[in-house]
This record gives structure tokens, sequence and C-alpha cells, in this order.
């Protein structure tokens, strides 16, 4: 009936009148939540609600999305997709309000979608719809986490899922400059085409430094913030270099006793031999003097 009713609509499309509106910005709907698609009619002459034929179908396919004629829906083409989830408000249909209800909206609903109205006259219009989905809050993570020292390259890890459309991605360091340059960023979609989003950043590491990774959601304006921050506390050497660091601290202490030991007792028997030497000069001195004065037998 739908399909019959579109071909009458067609031969007078050249010569309607009746004005149909949608808004001309995108209408942007929440994942899970319920959206109006508006759409309005002005109609010249006063006319009966039994006169009124809505049909709204998705433009690109031309698959119907929802049908209204001769006072009630007409649902027999309905997509299988829209199935119990679309309603018009019949009571504002003489007001010239074709609007349609789309309930719980996946993102699979994304498109355009046009508003065919025919009272004797005929008119339409076509809106485009856009979903959006709130990201989680992005977490930052670092790799390795431990046994980390300055100049070594640390991965930093941001995180964040369940959002639509793409996220922009923004890295900061400490001091406000932008590190987005040297990111590698994918989004995955999962069966309901929500996206999960992650950003890995690489940077060498310097002590006290923090990064920051901010995620926009660009329809919805949302933005989520996390940061890591590396401190002294987190830099340290490896246990192995430490204990070869230590182990060499002690044989230098070491090698430099047994060093002062042997100049000790080498200056000590130097001390001694000179004296040794002193003595035994003194003595032959002496012996020498008795020697000279000693008076010769005749």
């Amino acid at each position: 009936m739908l399909f019959l009713l579109l071909l009458a609509m067609l031969p007078v499309q050249a010569m309607a009148v009746m004005n149909v509106y949608v808004p001309e910005q995108p209408v942007v709907a929440l994942y899970g939540e319920d959206a109006i698609l508006n759409c309005s009619f002005s109609h010249a002459s006063p006319f009966n609600l039994s006169d009124v034929s809505v049909f709204w179908q998705l433009t690109d396919t031309k698959r119907s999305v929802h049908g209204y004629g001769n006072g009630r829906d007409q649902l027999v083409d309905q997509a299988e997709s829209f199935s119990n989830r679309t309603s018009l408000f019949p009571t504002q249909l003489g007001l010239g309000n074709a609007s349609l209800l789309l309930k719980k909206v996946v993102v699979a609903d994304e498109g355009s979608y046009t508003c065919f109205v025919r009272v004797q006259n005929y008119g339409s219009a076509a809106l485009f719809l856009q979903v959006a989905a709130t990201y989680s809050k992005p977490v930052v993570t670092l790799a390795p986490e431990s046994n980390l020292r300055p100049g070594d390259e640390v991965v930093l890890t941001c995180v964040a899922y369940g959002g639509y459309p793409e996220a922009v991605v923004i890295w900061q360091d400490g001091g406000g400059r932008n590190l987005t340059d040297n990111i590698t960023t994918s989004m995955v979609a999962n069966e309901e085409g929500l996206f999960s989003m992650t950003s890995m950043l690489t940077v060498v590491l310097e002590p006290n430094s923090t990064y920051s990774c901010r995620l926009i959601n660009p329809l919805l304006g949302e933005e989520g913030y996390a940061f890591v921050t590396i401190t002294g506390q987190n830099i340290a050497f490896p246990p192995v270099a430490l204990w070869v660091t230590v182990g060499l601290a002690v044989c230098l202490l070491v090698l430099l006793i047994a060093l002062a030991a042997v100049c000790r007792r080498k200056i000590k028997e130097s001390c001694e031999e000179a004296r040794r030497e002193a003595e035994e000069a003194k003595e032959l001195e002496e012996e020498e003097s008795k020697t000279a004065m000693t008076p010769l037998k005749s």
C-alpha cells in the first residue's frame, strides 16, 4: 500500500505547493535514547486527518521507516530494524506536525531520512541524523612501570571505550606542549558500532614529568582527561646494576685500605733502616776516634 501511495505522490510532485520543513542542521541523537526527527508542513486550506498521508524513509536506500495513511499507521513495508521503534504524533497532524519518534537509537540509525507528506498536494524534505555516545573516562598507564632510569623509553597508553563517533585525542606534556605528532591511535568498533580507543605515546624518560591524554567527542563537545606523573621515586637502578655498583665500591675500599697498609709498612721499614744506618755510622765514628787517641808504644 505504501508503494502505491508513493506512486500516487510522484505525478503531483512538480505541482506541489505544500511546504514541508525539517531542521537544516543534523539532528544529534544519543545512543540508547529516544530521538525526535522534526518534520512540519503547512497547507493553505482546511483538511481532514483522513486526508493526511505521511511516509518516512531512508533517503539513500529507500527503505521504509514509518508510514501513516487513512487515519492509522501503515507498517506493512517497514524495515525490520525499525520494528516497534517508530511512531508519529497523530493528535498533532492537524497542526502540521509530521515528526517521527525513533526509540532507542543505535549507531546503525545514522543517516539521511526523508519526510513525505501529502494532503491533496505533496511535499517532502530530508534531514540527517547523527548518533553520539559518551566515551568512558580515559585511563593512562605506562610500561614498564618500575626499574626506570633517566633516558629510558617509556610507552604511555591512553584507553577509553563505548563512544561514538571517533574521538579526537590530544597528548600534552606538563608544559602544555602538544605531543600528538608522536602518537599511534586506533579505533575499534564493537558489534553495536561503538568505539574502543587506544592511543600510545612513546617518550624519553625524564624525572618529575607529567603527561596528559585529552579525549574529545566532536559531536557532544564532551572532554575526558587523564594524566600520569613520573616522579624521582619511580626512577631507580635495576637490582643487578645496584649490586654491581655496591660490589665495585667495596672492592675499591678494600684496595685502598690494603694500599695504605703496605705504604705504612714500607715507610716504617725505611725509617728503621735509616735509624740503624745512623747508629752504625755513629758507632764507627766513635771507634775511629778512640783509635786516633791511643798513644803509640816505643
